[in-house]
């Protein structure tokens, strides 16, 4: 008696071993390939697991063919796809990057604002037209290389801070809705960076010890200002530098090079440090002042998207960042209707930049986040 009923039970739990496995096996998962570590360990992972895995890449940048033995991006996915045995496609995604990306990001510098396009790519580019691109090939889901982690309760999904906070990526995903969510994967929120990469060369990847870009991916040459001129080369680009009294103190040569906070390349003598604290691009005034002036306790922000697509019915108490290399601080966070967002925090912040994000986090669980518009006093 005792022995048929362990053996019912082996069966019964291999019945469901197997269905697990069908189950995976079935599933079919595009990987975003850019030809780096990260996203080439994440499709490793995956079809170490046992999903059908295919490599997606994306043509982003102005003046590359897709084929074009020069576009390194296409090049390395391609190889490290063979090296794997998976399928690879190439999408063309170069005019609606230039369209939401690039003019917007330089849009925004002659608005007297700091984009962040990274945010802006993700949202339209990433998990809008490379998602459905790679739903119509027959995926169930997206995978990329970032450090976030996905949860779910209640049939609610959540986001999360990846497990390694130096690598943590949620600042730039917190536009995704829960559709997004839904075919999305994220195989490396719970690794460390030093993992990945001992991953990557115990497994032989080509790409191994490829290092890391910390360039606007269509800035690589040349400085940023310069690029966002040549997009916008009719644009009037001079205009007078004020002190917070009033004053004139010189003229500058355009908006677009300034930044809140700024200090460095005003070439101003003013016998003690100043620093932007305002632009104005109306009257193409960029306005300096004493560091004790970069302080504000508040922000509005706009375009405000939260991950339950749901806004809060009542003032939170949260943490916030306003820029992705800030701290979370401790904030009082209000709905103002669907699409803003007041954040009071408990101890003034330094240099809040209209353009940059607000994201706002439960722990490490992101909630929401929106494009500041202006700081309070």
């Amino acid at each position: 008696m005792e022995l048929k009923l362990h053996l019912n039970q082996v069966l019964l739990y291999s019945r469901r071993l197997l269905g697990k496995e069908t189950l995976v096996l079935s599933k079919k998962v595009a990987v975003a390939m850019s030809g780096g570590v990260d996203s080439s360990v994440a499709a490793l992972l995956l079809k170490q697991k046992g999903y059908q895995v295919f490599g997606i890449t994306m043509d982003i940048l102005p003046g590359d063919a897709i084929y074009d033995q020069e576009n390194i991006t296409v090049k390395d996915a391609r190889k490290v796809a063979a090296q794997l045995g998976i399928p690879h496609y190439v999408t063309d995604l170069r005019q609606p990057f230039s369209d939401y990306v690039i003019d917007g990001f330089c849009d925004e510098y002659f608005r007297g604002r700091t984009p962040n396009p990274c945010i802006v790519c993700n949202q339209h580019i990433k998990f809008g037209f490379l998602m459905r691109t790679a739903l119509d090939l027959g995926a169930d889901f997206l995978a990329t290389g970032h450090y976030v982690r996905i949860g779910k309760d209640n049939g609610e999904f959540l986001l999360y801070s990846g497990l390694d906070s130096s690598k943590d990526q949620s600042y730039f995903l917190y536009t995704l809705g829960q559709e997004q969510l839904a075919h999305t994967m994220f195989p490396l929120g719970d690794l460390h960076k030093e993992k990945v990469r001992e991953i990557a060369i115990a497994s032989g990847l080509l790409v191994a010890n490829k290092t890391e870009s910390q360039e606007i991916c269509f800035v690589s040459r040349g400085r940023y200002e310069d690029f966002v001129e040549s997009c916008r080369p009719d644009v009037p680009k001079t205009g007078e530098f004020r002190f917070s009294d009033g004053k004139v103190l010189g003229m500058h040569h355009g908006v677009h090079r300034y930044t809140i906070g700024q200090r460095k390349g005003l070439g101003i003598a003013f016998g003690e440090p100043i620093f932007v604290t305002r632009i104005d691009p109306e009257t193409a005034t960029v306005w300096l002042g004493r560091f004790d002036e970069l302080y504000s306790s508040s922000l509005l922000a706009d375009e405000v998207r939260y991950i339950s697509g749901q806004s809060f019915s009542e003032p939170i108490h949260l943490t916030a960042k306003i820029r992705s290399a800030a701290p979370k601080v401790e904030a009082l966070v209000s709905s103002l209707g669907d699409t803003r967002m007041r954040v009071e925090f408990f101890e003034p912040q330094r240099a809040i930049t209209p353009g940059q994000s607000v994201v706002v986090y439960n722990g490490d669980q992101v909630l929401a986040g929106g494009t500041i518009i202006e700081a309070g006093e």
